[in-house]
């Protein structure tokens, strides 16, 4: 009994605890992911990403290498004030986020993105692939 009742004294210590450095390392680092959707049809590739909150501009996009890029940045500082200007509190918060997608056979110079409603769309046109047959003789 004197067993259980210590156990229980140092498990109700700890969860307060437990729950206090799951918060501190949840907040150090960025565990959000961009929701992403990629949807291959016979003419091109679809990519629909959410990012609510980001700026048009704080978004960067890129294709090389048979594959697209995408990364976001995000700040926001706010502050609230009393009657008299004086700072009753501050927040910063930062987002980070980036996504890679090997997309082969793409037509990069005809690539199209859209951004509104906090959702990216991309299209991304194949390039036509020619035939290449070569017979080869056997000896």
């Amino acid at each position: 009994m004197a067993n259980e009742l210590r156990n229980n004294v140092f498990n109700n210590f700890m969860d307060p605890m437990e729950g206090f450095f799951n918060g501190l390392g949840k907040n150090m680092v960025n565990t959000n992911k961009m929701k992403t959707d990629v949807i291959e049809h016979d003419k091109d590739y679809q990519v629909n990403v959410e990012l609510p909150g980001f700026k048009k501009a704080d978004i960067d996009l890129d294709y090389r290498d048979d594959t697209l890029s995408i990364h976001a940045v995000h700040d926001l500082n706010k502050e609230s004030k009393d009657d008299n200007g004086k700072l009753l509190r501050s927040e910063r918060t930062s987002s980070d986020v980036s996504r890679a997608f090997y997309l082969p056979n793409v037509e990069a110079d005809k690539i199209n993105a859209g951004y509104d409603g906090g959702i990216l769309s991309i299209t991304l046109p194949k390039s036509v692939e020619k035939e290449s047959k070569h017979s080869i003789s056997i000896n």
